[in-house]
């Protein structure tokens, strides 16, 4: 059974600095994924290496911060029918290399790194998302 969602998205700094966040948002809308909550923000240092604590053992991590910090983002609150599942398959594999034709990776994605946008990748990561960036 299909159940109504909330997840979070980031339009990330390479794609808000092209500006594709209305592209990004048409692309959300069209799949049946509503857009409840947004901003443009720009994070710290600091905010982005607590936002992505859960990659602080990874490789990546240090870029990863020192990239979603380098400039303004949008976040969103998506909302639909099976909203975490939706976004990643619209979002499409991290390496835009990879990512199947019509996702959002695919079309602006640069790569790996600068791959254009975020989506929470479980109902508790999504919970902890949203709250990270939408705290009321």
């Amino acid at each position: 059974m299909n159940r109504i969602e909330q997840t979070l998205s980031i339009v990330k700094p390479d794609a808000v600095e092209r500006n594709l966040t209305e592209n990004i948002k048409r692309v959300f809308t069209e799949n049946k994924l509503k857009i409840v909550q947004e901003k443009k923000i720009q994070i710290s240092k600091e905010e982005a290496a607590e936002f992505y604590k859960v990659h602080q053992t990874k490789p990546f991590y240090e870029r990863l911060c020192n990239y979603l910090s380098s400039g303004p983002i949008t976040v969103m609150i998506l909302e639909g029918e099976d909203a975490i599942k939706a976004n990643r398959r619209i979002m499409g594999a991290t390496d835009p290399k990879n990512a199947e034709e019509g996702t959002i990776r695919k079309q602006y994605g640069l790569s790996i790194d600068k791959n254009s946008i975020h989506g929470s990748d479980s109902i508790e990561n999504a919970k902890k998302e949203i709250e990270f960036f939408f705290k009321n």
